[in-house]
C-alpha cells in the first residue's frame, strides 16, 4: 500500500518553512540596516592634497619648456630636460607620497620652481603660487589630522552602547546609498 502524505504534516511543514523564511528575511534586513563604517584613522588628507598640487605643478612645469625656449632664450637642449624632467619629478613624487622623504622633496621642487624665475620671470609668480598652495596643503592637512585624531579619541572613550547610538545618528543623516 502506498503511503499518503498527511495533510496536517504538510501544513506543519509549510508553517515551519514560512517561519524559517521570515527569520532569514529578518536577519537579512538587520544586516542591511547595520552599517559598518570604514575606520579612516590611517588615511591622510595630506597625501591627496599634495599629490593634486604636484600633478598640476608638473603640468605647468612641462608647459614652461616652450616658454623657456621662446621668451627665455634658453636652448632647446637645456629647456627640454629642465621642463620635462621637473614634470616627471612632480608626477613621480605624487605617487611616492607614502614616504616621508617625498614631502621634503616636494619642498625642494617648490624651491626649484621658484628658481626658474631667474630664467623666465613669470615663473616667479607661478613659483610663489605653487609654494603658497604647497604650504597651505601642509598646514591645513596637519590641522585636519589633529582634529580627526581628537574626534576618534573622543569616540573611543564612549561605551559600546553610546558608540552604537552615535553610529545610528550619523546613519540617519546620511543620504541613502545608491544601488
Amino acid at each position: 500500500m502506498s503511503e499518503q502524505p498527511d495533510p496536517q504534516d504538510a501544513a506543519g511543514d509549510a508553517v515551519g518553512d514560512a517561519a524559517e523564511y521570515a527569520a532569514e528575511d529578518a536577519a537579512e534586513d538587520a544586516a542591511e540596516d547595520a552599517v559598518v563604517y570604514a575606520d579612516d584613522r590611517d588615511t591622510s588628507p595630506r597625501r591627496s592634497m599634495a599629490a593634486a598640487i604636484l600633478v598640476l605643478q608638473g603640468i605647468v612645469l612641462a608647459l614652461t619648456t616652450p616658454v623657456m625656449i621662446s621668451i627665455g632664450n634658453v636652448s632647446w637642449r637645456a629647456a627640454v630636460p629642465i621642463g620635462v624632467g621637473l614634470c616627471l619629478v612632480c608626477i613621480l613624487l605624487s605617487g611616492m607620497l607614502r614616504r616621508r622623504w617625498a614631502y621634503a622633496a616636494g619642498w625642494l621642487v617648490q624651491v626649484v620652481s621658484l628658481a626658474l624665475g631667474l630664467v623666465v620671470h613669470m615663473m616667479f609668480v607661478l613659483g610663489i603660487i605653487f609654494l603658497v598652495l604647497w604650504w597651505g596643503a601642509m598646514a591645513l592637512s596637519s590641522k585636519i589630522e589633529r582634529e580627526k585624531a581628537a574626534a576618534y579619541a573622543a569616540y573611543d572613550r564612549l561605551s559600546p552602547e553610546e558608540q552604537a547610538a552615535q553610529d545610528r545618528a550619523v546613519q540617519a543623516h546620511r543620504p541613502p546609498a545608491r544601488e
